[in-house]
């Protein structure tokens, strides 16, 4: 099976290659410090996690043998051992496997952790037992939608055109489910696009758009920034602000300044109705730890409004989701 590196995440090699996985990263200072932080005042949702087990018996598509940062288990009481000093009270994980079967083995584990809200599973919308699953999995309520898009060698623009397709996303949107797309360029954002405009009332998450590769060329640069502009017209969609560290020569950048340009034409776009946070752990462990992760956006967002902090931590995961309390800290409002 490909892996999430052979399926787009090009940073992620680039970084596994220049730094050698978080062990070698240059952390100054500043991060150290921000770990010791007061938590944020509000319960934190992290939409984008991923769990696996690597030490099971049948293994694990992804993430494979070679990568000396992530193959060991990931997995919810390690997460929140790295979360819960900054507020984190619950999470979403999104899949990390092709495999039907792991629908079922990632609802397991998120049922049996209740700082878990819920997990965006893996289903080919119009293959033949795409419906019959759906109608099974939904009615988990911890079930809360499928990923779809430059991963597990799919086409989301070509797929949208096979038989069934589109019904299948009709299907999920009338079931109240989301849909995540996986690793943005401008192929898949003119995809997602065309799914907000043939089913307008599904809920979309385009995940890591920080990430996405800006064009420099005027000409596809406006276009860049006119799709990003049609989806923010439809309320139904909503945008990550995750995958945002970078290194520079192995050293991560912490400071926001450097960041802020690019977040901000996001925020501006979308509004702080419809951004999210999301962590990417433990993939963002080829970048950045955990704490360092978490410093740089929590200092990037510091500088909005208390009530938009609350809504990209928080309350917009609840719109998006959908997502229903499983403790006393994972408030709906």
């Amino acid at each position: 099976m490909p892996s999430h590196e052979e399926t787009g995440l090009r940073r992620r090699d680039v970084v596994k290659l220049a730094a050698l996985g978080a062990a070698g990263l240059v952390l100054p200072e500043t991060v150290r410090a921000a770990a010791k932080q007061i938590p944020v005042q509000f319960p934190v949702i992290d939409t984008h996690i991923h769990l696996f087990d690597t030490t099971r018996t049948w293994g694990v598509p992804w993430p494979t043998k070679d990568d000396l940062v992530l193959f060991k288990p990931a997995l919810p009481p390690r997460y929140v051992e790295l979360s819960a000093k900054h507020g984190v009270a619950g999470a979403i994980a999104i899949e990390a496997s092709p495999l039907k079967s792991d629908n079922d083995w990632l609802l397991k584990v998120v049922a049996e952790n209740p700082v878990m809200v819920g997990m965006i599973g893996d289903l080919i919308p119009g293959t033949p037992s795409y419906m019959a699953d759906l109608e099974r999995l939904r009615k988990n309520p911890l079930f809360l939608g499928i990923r779809y898009g430059n991963i597990w060698n799919r086409d989301l623009s070509a797929d949208l055109d096979k038989p069934g397709f589109v019904d299948g996303l009709k299907a999920l949107a009338h079931a109240g489910l989301t849909l995540d797309s996986a690793n943005p360029d401008e192929k898949l954002l003119a995809a997602i696009l065309k799914i907000s405009e043939l089913v307008p009332d599904l809920r979309i998450v385009v995940d890591h758009l920080p990430h996405a590769v800006v064009p420099t060329e005027a000409t596809e640069r406006k276009q860049h920034f006119d799709r990003l502009q049609a989806l923010a017209q439809n309320p139904h969609v909503f945008v990550k602000l995750s995958e945002i560290p970078v290194l520079v020569d192995g050293t991560l950048l912490t400071d926001p300044s450097a960041y802020i340009e690019h977040l901000d034409a996001i925020w501006e776009i979308f509004g702080e109705d419809h951004i999210l946070f999301g962590s990417d752990w433990p993939n963002s462990d080829h970048v950045a730890p955990y704490d360092a992760t978490f410093s740089i956006v929590q200092r990037y967002i510091s500088g909005k409004s208390v009530k938009a902090g609350e809504k990209y931590f928080w309350k917009n995961s609840i719109a998006a989701y959908r997502w229903r309390p499983r403790r006393s800290n994972q408030r709906l409002g």
